[in-house]
């Protein structure tokens, strides 16, 4: 299975990514870890996707079509991947298109996670007192979701034009989302 879990920052992606990645046996690759490992760690990539981050933008294209690349093309993920936070742009869809064909499959699904954008300030403000985060400030959140609308609601239609996306209401208990989402997973052909 070739997936992509969409919806804003804060939609659950994270907490769902794992559970679906698990039950498919593929490797749950989400860019945000990549890139708060890297400025974890301080490194020159680190500190530059800080800036971005720390200002509610994406990190370049440049960047992350070169992390991701090199992820999917480690060995677990020969039969299959989630991506959570990725593809975020136009350029990036085209650029995961030619990832994947490169693999000889497709992608098989896009699931896009629906929730209230003030559920999500909730959600995302509250996280970041629990775990020290300074990248989720209400203000730094809102202006994802600008961004999110700006630049990723787009995507939503190319893979809909496909016929992959599957819209799951992220609202509830994070079972009763993970319950939805394998209800629209479990029939989608896998390439």
């Amino acid at each position: 299975m070739r997936l992509i879990l969409m919806g804003p920052p804060g939609a659950g992606k994270g907490t769902q990514a794992k559970v679906v990645a698990d039950h498919f046996g593929i490797p749950a690759i989400s860019t945000g870890d990549i890139f708060r490992a890297n400025v974890s760690q301080g490194t020159p990539l680190g500190k530059k996707a800080q800036e971005y981050m720390d200002a509610g933008e994406y990190v370049p294209d440049e960047v992350t079509n070169l992390m991701v690349r090199a992820r999917i093309d480690e060995p677990d993920a020969d039969p299959g991947f989630l991506l959570d936070g990725y593809p975020r742009t136009l350029a990036q869809v085209e650029e995961l298109d030619g990832m994947i064909r490169h693999t000889g499959h497709e992608l098989d699904a896009a699931v896009v996670l629906t929730v209230d954008p003030d559920e999500i300030v909730a959600r995302l403000v509250q996280r970041a007192e629990v775990e020290g985060r300074t990248d989720d400030t209400e203000e730094v959140v809102r202006r994802r979701q600008e961004v999110y609308v700006e630049q990723t609601e787009p995507l939503i239609e190319v893979y809909r034009r496909r016929g992959i996306v599957h819209e799951i209401d992220g609202m509830g208990a994070v079972e009763e989302v993970t319950k939805r989402i394998f209800c629209a997973l479990d029939v989608v052909p896998q390439s």
